[in-house]
């Protein structure tokens, strides 16, 4: 089951059980109040701190970093989670209660943050190319970021349990933690107890989430602003957007993805010029696309075998065109492009395989005659220079000294992932699709003051710009208090320097309302 960050990577976490904070059995003995005591409490927790100076958009400061765990408890008291997270606070304000804090996480299910923190929000950066190039092999570029946000806000990233240095507590088993509704809740859990450790309940707010991190996002809103709660947020940065899973998930029978994806199959083969148009028309173009995808493509689809030769013959070229693919093989495929297929295919004839999480990248696969792609080019260019510079990262500048390795991403948590959101016991839980953009529906009539960012990359096809377009539309969200943002690139658009330029300029933008 493809997610937008489905990554696999050597330094996992064995989460069977085995990694479990304050599970050690005791040789004898019994509690003062007379039951058994054999469970060990868990450590204190660890945390790391550094004192810096960084320019950030020609704003020289200090600023201390608090890189450690912090234990969480359930509603009885009992040990549940020890949250590894980065805290980046700026020194010397007069009056700290009145900063903007941003929490961060990247997505997965089962990733770290290290995406957003070494790629773009982060004080240092790692520099790959940004041309659909492959980073190569080390030493890689680590370089001062002029562009963090440190001048406008605080900064706090944050590793779900089972990624990073996270893990679960006491008897709390890992996939306790792993699911749409546990998940949220630990976070928003961790977000309280920050803000009250470092008084900062008067702080405005923001959450900034990327690809399955902008669902967490708004679980974790929806959250803190409901009920009693009392955390309302000031901004949500949702980047790589997926929150109607409905969108872009390929099942026999689903046509909406066929759908939401087919304006990137036209933006990536007008990149390799497969469509006769100069640069300057592109948006022209994409926008064609979309009504065709609406009013031409959809109906068709819908209609199936219903569908009269002469319409579906008109659906079959235009398709080709802005697809860039066969005339023929879309008619073999009933005319419906899985992306997977699209990657394999568009350019075939040249022995070239696209990338996944950014199709400006390239690869070759074992051969040209398979259906689907080997692997992804747009990951495997840059996996080795990220998780090389967060490791290097934590050694050499936040002087960060843990028992166990940084988990970059946890398969594992992918696998077993609940995708349930809050259950009614006195309703039936039904199947069906993820979807939390309602919930950001409900924020927004809710909270008048709430801003969104919603930013996407033109070439990613895991979270495709027009599935978010077709969110906004169809789930009681007020798109004149959103702002869409697009970028000439992927789903990590930070790693395309004009678009990370872009990016922490619309990101600023949100924090700052102007």
């Amino acid at each position: 089951m493809p997610f937008p960050d489905d990554r696999s990577f050597a330094h996992s976490l064995p989460l069977d059980g085995t990694d479990r904070v304050g599970t050690d059995k005791k040789t004898a003995g019994d509690g003062k109040d007379g039951t058994k005591q054999d469970k060990e409490p868990p450590p204190a927790p660890r945390r790391f701190v550094t004192m810096h100076e960084g320019t950030f958009r020609g704003t020289k400061l200090g600023y201390t970093v608090t890189a450690g765990e912090t234990h969480l408890v359930d509603g009885d008291g009992k040990p549940r989670a020890s949250l590894f997270t980065f805290a980046y606070v700026r020194d010397g304000m007069v009056d700290p209660a009145k900063r903007p804090v941003t929490f961060l996480f990247n997505g997965g299910p089962g990733s770290a943050s290290l995406w957003l923190h070494m790629g773009a929000f982060g004080p240092r950066r790692i520099v790959v190319p940004g041309d659909g190039t492959g980073a190569g092999v080390g030493p890689y570029e680590i370089v001062d970021n002029p562009h963090c946000p440190l001048d406008e806000t605080d900064l706090v990233f944050i590793d779900p349990v089972g990624t990073g240095f996270s893990r679960p507590l006491g008897e709390v088993k890992p996939e306790e933690a792993w699911g749409l509704d546990a998940d949220a809740g630990i976070i928003a859990d961790f977000i309280k107890r920050w803000l009250t450790e470092n008084k900062r309940w008067a702080s405005p707010r923001y959450l900034a989430g990327e690809s399955y991190g902008t669902t967490r996002a708004v679980a974790v809103a929806g959250k803190l602003q409901g009920g009693l709660a009392g955390v309302a947020f000031n901004g949500l940065a949702l980047i790589s957007v997926i929150l109607d899973f409905h969108t872009a998930r390929f099942e026999k029978g689903n046509t909406l993805p066929d759908v939401s994806y087919l304006p990137t199959y036209a933006a990536t083969a007008h990149h390799y010029g497969l469509i006769a148009e100069p640069p300057e028309e592109r948006a022209r173009l994409l926008d064609e696309v979309r009504r065709f995808a609406i009013e031409e493509y959809a109906p068709a689809l819908l209609a199936g075998s219903r569908l009269e030769p002469a319409k579906r013959k008109r659906v079959l070229k235009k398709l080709a065109r802005y697809s860039g693919l066969d005339e023929a093989w879309l008619d073999r495929s009933n005319l419906r492009i899985d992306p997977a297929r699209f990657r394999k295919e568009l350019l075939r004839e040249r022995g070239i395989v696209l990338g996944r999480f950014d199709t400006r990248y390239q690869g070759r696969d074992y051969d040209q005659v398979g259906e689907l792609p080997d692997n992804d080019p747009s990951a495997y260019a840059i996996d080795s220079a990220y998780v090389s510079a967060i490791n290097d990262y934590l050694d050499r500048t936040l002087a960060v000294e843990m028992d166990r390795p940084y988990a970059v991403f946890n398969r594992v948590a992918l696998t077993k992932w609940d995708w349930h959101g809050p259950r009614n016991e006195n309703q039936p839980s039904w199947p069906g699709y993820v979807n939390v953009a309602p919930e950001l529906g409900r924020i927004q009539r809710e909270n008048a003051g709430v801003r969104v960012l919603m930013a996407n990359g033109l070439y990613d096809l895991a979270t495709p710009f027009f599935a978010a377009e077709n969110t906004i539309a169809g789930n009681g969200i007020d798109a004149a208090r959103v702002t869409m943002r697009y970028y000439d690139a992927g789903h990590m658009m930070y790693v395309h320097e004009p678009s990370f330029d872009a990016l922490m300029t619309d990101f600023r933008a949100l924090v700052t309302g102007n």
